[in-house]
Order: structure tokens, then C-alpha cells, then sequence
């Protein structure tokens, strides 16, 4: 640039130029230090624009995912609280059962007590309706598969399912008998009309014949399947002790139950009675006189002779209301009666029937095998050797009844297994729990260190904002002076036209 000219003034464009970026900068500070935002726009910086973005997305997502697993923890919590309430009604109820099963209760009593059971079983059902979240059902069985969003990202869901717990959807699952494979059978052969005092079949044979049909059951619960080994001799408890030995397996266990009623005419009896297993024999003498009409007084000896020898049998006796005398071993060996001698006669079966005395003087009593299990299970095609259908079928805790003794025994076998269910349902719904509030946790800490992340990009330093801001607003002011001082030199020029 010539020193003298007066149409170009370049050092006023320089002074211009940088005050113009001075300003820019200083303005961009100012908008930083009243957002807090070192990113305001794209053009701030491109790069962390983007990334800020996408950490802004994600963190609306985990925080949104934090309240949905909040909320599904209090689903989780309500439907809990829910199955305890029930849980609790059950422990009543199992205590009234024992009270029923103890044999002191008057009818009127036991009637009384079903009242009382009959109103708590309802409660179990109006608890599994009435348990609501949001007017979502949680205990009738409509709660399946419901899906929570626990993430920030597509399939990051858990998937709550909840069992129906009302009265008629707990109980016990329990093989029943199949008649029409034999069950009741009388010197091995299929015969009606033979039962004990609670109704149950068994299965009694004379000599060497009759007895359970040797082989290989299969066994399919809810936690697997295996197979138990049935030998035709064997007592119902060996079976038993099979069932039981695989129950890990298969989450199926068995009981077993020997009883058998016998008609009795009057005269001399004489007889060794035994319990037999598998592992032991006890024997004992039996010898008693029946006189006069058949009925519960003139059985007295009898009874007498044989619940003396219990602590060492096993075997009881009673007398049913149709005057039968009634054995039992509850624990489900065969019962056996050997020896046979006297006037009087003890006859079981239905239209094929063995009878002691005479010709007759030994016979086998087997007992009846229940497999049970809190879910349901199936038998191979087998299990019609023991007498059993293959599939299993819910004895429901709604049909418990205590009004008498024997019902009460089956109520606190069928009530122990509801809250065994009931348990199993607050164990998923108690793991549910813990998974959903491990996922709290991780978003939590996901949401601190994704805070911290976009802070270190989208955040303003304040105190270096401020120390630049000063900078700039001195450099905007020598600007502004540097401008006002840039036409000192043309001016002076003017003095030399006015010479």
C-alpha cells in the first residue's frame, strides 16, 4: 500500500477484521456461559455435536428403562405379597386339618371345622382374582409372557409369566388307579368290589399266584425322567423307596398304603401275621375267638390279639361300618398271613375272592402305590403293572374337605403340596425380583458414567470460558480503538491540500 493514499485504508480492514472475530468469539463465549453448553449448535463442533446426540439418546432411554423396572419391581412386590397372604391362609388351614385328623372330634365338630375350611379356601380364590397392578390381573393365569422393557435398546426385555394360585389349581397331582388294567386283583386275577376302609383298591393274592406284574416303569416330572424296577413280589413300599430313590430327577415321590377288608364268620382263629419288605419280615402269633353275630363287639378279641402285636407289625386293625375287619399297614409292605388254622373263615375279593380257611391257609395282602408331585407328571405305559393310569391327575385344594377323619388326612397331604406350590410361585417371583433390581443397579451406574461422558463433551468450562470471555472483551476493546485510531494517517493527509 503507497503511504499516501487516502482511498485505501487497510489498516482500518485489519482493525475491522479482527474485531469482527473478536465479537464472534466473544459472543459464542457469552452464549456458553449463559447455557452452560460448550455445544450449541452443529457448527460449535460438529464431531461432539454428533456424539452428544447419541449419548443424549441413549441416556432418555436408560432412564426410562429405570423407571420401567421400577414399576415392574412393584408388580413383582404386589403379586408377592399376594401369594404370602395365601400361603398364610394355608398354614390355617393345614392346622384345622390336623385338628380334624385327630380321631377326638365329634361330628358336629368336624362339620364345623369344614365350615370354617370351606370359607378359607374361597379367600384363596378371591386373593388370586383380586390381586391387581395397574388393573392387570396377576394370580388368575391371564399373566403370561408380559413383557418389561429393562434397557435402553430394542430386545433388552424380561418376560414375566405368573400361575393361576386359586383353590382350584392347587393341590396335588397324584396317579389314580386303573381298574381296567387289573388293579383289583384276587389270586392275579381282575376282580370287583375289593377295597379297604377309605375305598382305595389293593391288589391280594393266595400262594405263589397273583402279585404285581414284573418290569420298568417309566417316570416324566417337571424336573426330568427315569425309570423304577418292579418285581412281581415285592411290597408297594419297595416300590416306594424306588420312586423315591430318582425323585431328584423327576420331582415325582410315591407313598404307599396296605389295606384290606375281610369278611369274618365266627369261630377259632389261628395264624402267624407278617409285614414283609424287601429288607425285613416280622412275624407275629395270632389266636382269638369270635362268637355270636359278626359286629364290631364280637371282633373286639380279635382286633385286640393283632393291635397288641402292632409295635412289632406294623398292621392294625379296626372294624368298618359294614362289620369287616379292616388290616392296615400304612407304610404300604405286604401283608401276609401264613398258617392258617380254625373254625372261622376271613374271606376278601368282589366276584373272585380268597378266603382263609379250610384249603386256604396263606395269602398276601399288596398295598396300593400313589406317585404325587406339586406339578403335574406322567407313567409309562407300565404303570398298569402296578396298577396305575399313565398320566396324573390334580387332587385340588378347593375339594379338601376335613368332615372326617380320613378326609382330614388327605386334606394335610393335599394342602402340604398347595403350599409347596404357593412357595414355588413367590421363589420365581422372589428370583424375578432380584433380576430386575440387578438391572436397576446397572442402569444406574450405566446412567452415572453416560452422564459423565457427555458431560466431558457437551459441558462448558466455566472458569476457562470466563478467562477467554475477559480475553476477547479486551481484545474486542483495543479492536474498537485500533479502529478509531486507523484514519489518523489519511486525515493528516488533508493538510496538505490546505497549504
Amino acid at each position: 500500500m503507497l503511504s499516501g493514499a487516502i482511498n485505501t485504508n487497510v489498516d482500518a480492514l485489519y482493525a475491522l477484521n479482527s474485531l469482527n472475530t473478536t465479537t464472534n468469539k466473544t459472543n459464542t463465549l457469552e452464549q456458553e456461559l449463559s447455557s452452560g453448553l460448550a455445544i450449541n449448535s452443529p457448527a460449535d463442533n460438529p464431531a461432539g455435536y454428533i456424539a452428544a446426540q447419541g449419548f443424549t439418546t441413549q441416556l432418555g432411554g436408560v432412564t426410562q428403562a429405570i423407571s420401567n423396572v421400577n414399576q415392574a419391581v412393584s408388580l413383582v412386590q404386589t403379586a408377592d405379597g399376594a401369594v404370602q397372604q395365601q400361603i398364610n391362609i394355608l398354614q390355617q388351614l393345614r392346622t384345622i386339618a390336623d385338628q380334624a385328623a385327630n380321631g377326638g372330634q365329634t361330628t358336629s365338630q368336624l362339620a364345623s371345622l369344614q365350615q370354617v375350611v370351606s370359607q378359607l379356601q374361597t379367600q384363596v380364590t378371591t386373593i388370586s382374582q383380586q390381586a391387581q397392578f395397574n388393573n392387570q390381573s396377576l394370580l388368575d393365569g391371564t399373566f403370561q409372557g408380559v413383557q418389561f422393557q429393562v434397557g435402553p435398546n430394542d430386545g433388552q426385555t424380561i418376560q414375566i409369566s405368573i400361575g393361576n394360585t386359586a383353590a382350584n389349581q392347587l393341590g396335588v397331582y397324584q396317579s389314580s388307579p386303573n381298574t381296567a388294567a387289573g388293579i383289583f386283583k384276587v389270586n392275579g386275577v381282575a376282580t370287583g368290589g375289593v377295597s379297604d376302609n377309605t375305598g382305595a383298591s389293593y391288589i391280594i393274592t393266595s400262594g405263589a399266584a397273583g402279585g404285581f406284574t414284573a418290569g420298568s416303569i417309566g417316570v416324566s416330572g417337571s424336573a426330568g425322567g427315569s425309570s423304577v424296577t418292579v418285581t412281581k413280589a415285592e411290597a408297594a413300599s419297595d416300590i416306594v423307596a424306588s420312586v423315591n430313590s430318582v425323585q431328584a430327577k423327576t420331582n415325582v415321590s410315591a407313598v404307599a398304603d396296605t389295606s384290606a377288608a375281610f369278611t369274618v364268620t365266627s369261630g377259632s382263629f389261628s395264624f402267624t401275621l407278617g409285614d414283609v419288605n424287601a429288607s425285613a419280615s416280622n412275624t407275629v402269633n395270632i389266636s382269638a375267638t369270635v362268637t355270636g353275630t359278626v359286629n364290631a363287639s364280637s371282633l373286639a378279641g380279635l382286633v385286640s390279639a393283632i393291635n397288641q402285636q402292632s409295635g412289632t407289625t406294623g398292621i392294625t386293625a379296626t372294624v368298618n361300618s359294614s362289620n369287616q375287619l379292616v388290616l392296615t399297614q400304612s407304610a404300604g409292605d405286604n401283608i401276609t398271613v401264613t398258617g392258617y388254622t380254625g373254625t372261622g373263615t376271613l374271606k376278601a375279593g368282589g366276584t373272585t375272592q380268597v378266603t382263609l380257611g379250610g384249603a386256604t391257609t396263606s395269602a398276601t395282602v399288596q398295598g396300593v402305590v400313589t406317585m404325587q408331585s406339586a406339578q403335574s407328571f406322567a407313567l409309562s405305559a407300565a404303570a398298569s403293572d402296578i396298577g396305575l393310569q399313565a398320566s396324573s391327575a390334580l387332587s385340588k385344594l378347593s375339594a379338601a374337605n376335613v368332615g372326617t377323619v380320613a378326609g382330614a388326612d388327605a386334606a394335610l397331604n393335599v394342602v402340604d403340596f398347595a403350599i409347596q406350590q404357593l412357595e414355588n410361585v413367590g421363589g420365581q417371583l422372589g428370583a424375578i425380583q432380584q433380576r430386575l433390581q440387578a438391572s436397576v443397579s446397572n442402569l444406574q451406574t450405566t446412567q452415572v458414567n453416560m452422564t459423565s461422558a457427555l458431560s466431558t463433551i457437551q459441558d462448558a468450562n466455566i472458569p476457562a470460558v470466563t478467562t477467554q470471555l475477559t480475553q476477547e472483551q479486551i481484545l474486542q476493546q483495543a479492536g474498537v480503538d485500533a479502529l478509531a485510531k486507523s484514519g489518523a494517517l489519511q486525515q493528516s493527509f488533508l493538510r496538505l491540500l490546505q497549504q
